[in-house]
């Protein structure tokens, strides 16, 4: 069973050429001058077109391979845009193919995360972009790498964060040499999102950024999934809540406390950086790893 590429040509570059040259863009010129978990088990990652959030996906995979550590699979917990079931929705077994190729899914510890709860289902997974545009990073930067994919809908009933604590003792107990990635962007602010409690322009924009996200963002550096989902939910603050909380929850499981702030921006500051233009919408964007 092969997962075509659903949003290559759009959210990303679609041609191998051109998908290594924006992955070249995408990446940390240098290393990353900041502190680091000597190993990293988790992260945070948006999933918009990579000329907006690509740079900050980049960063965290870019700091996985800075503290060198080689997965074997990464599982990524992508956010729900179509797909509103009841529990982890996983694709079952095959592969994904981007325009940089195939990367085979872990069979072995699919067929796990299914004995722990979730639902295998590949067409659930044909459109749904946040974990696609994740998958060429990896494959660049880790070629030997397998991929379990898994969305996550925010159904708030404390699944989110009791799958997640099921998955981190699995990887803990087997000591799977795996990295676990939750693919959510922040708020999504303006008339366009239908949200907008600070009025358009600057200032509800600034609000966005530095109360809306900075909420989300700090209930996940102090690991509080149980918190975050609900949290999210209210504010409307993240569109893949339910994959960060059982992500964090992955982490604690492997016994992290706390996570690192790897970077913050939103798609009005890129906008004005990149393009010198201006706009009365904005979504946020992090890049955190624990």
């Amino acid at each position: 069973m092969i997962r075509k590429p659903a949003v290559a040509g759009q959210f990303y570059a679609g041609t191998r050429r051109e998908c290594l040259a924006e992955i070249a863009d995408c990446l940390p010129a240098g290393p990353l001058n900041m502190a680091l978990p000597e190993i990293i088990v988790a992260g945070i990652v948006p999933h918009a077109g990579w000329v907006f959030s690509g740079a900050l996906a980049a960063m965290v995979f870019a700091a996985i391979k800075q503290v060198k550590q080689e997965p074997d699979t990464f599982i990524l917990f992508g956010a729900a845009h179509g797909c509103y079931d009841m529990c982890p929705v996983i694709f079952p077994d095959g592969a994904w193919e981007t325009p940089l190729g195939q990367i085979e899914i872990d069979a072995d510890l699919t067929s796990q995360l299914i004995a722990l709860g979730a639902r295998p289902d590949a067409q659930a997974h044909r459109h749904e972009h946040s974990i696609e545009v994740q998958v060429p990073f990896i494959q660049h930067l880790f070629p030997k790498a397998k991929l379990v994919a898994a969305i996550l809908p925010p159904a708030s009933n404390g699944y989110e964060w009791d799958f997640g604590h099921k998955v981190g003792t699995l990887l803990k107990t087997k000591h799977t040499n795996a990295v676990c990635i939750a693919s959510t962007d922040l708020t999504h602010y303006g008339p366009r999102y239908g949200f907008a409690p600070k009025g358009t322009g600057p200032n509800g924009i600034h609000w966005a950024h530095s109360v809306n996200d900075m909420d989300f963002i700090n209930h996940a550096l102090k690991m509080e999934a149980e918190h975050l989902v609900h949290s999210s939910l209210e504010h409307e603050n993240a569109c893949g809540p339910a994959g960060a909380a059982a992500v964090i929850a992955v982490a604690k499981a492997m016994g992290r406390t706390q996570g690192y702030l790897l970077a913050h921006t939103n798609s009005s500051a890129v906008l004005e950086e990149k393009f010198h233009q201006s706009s009365s919408e904005s979504v946020g964007y992090a890049a955190m790893v624990f």
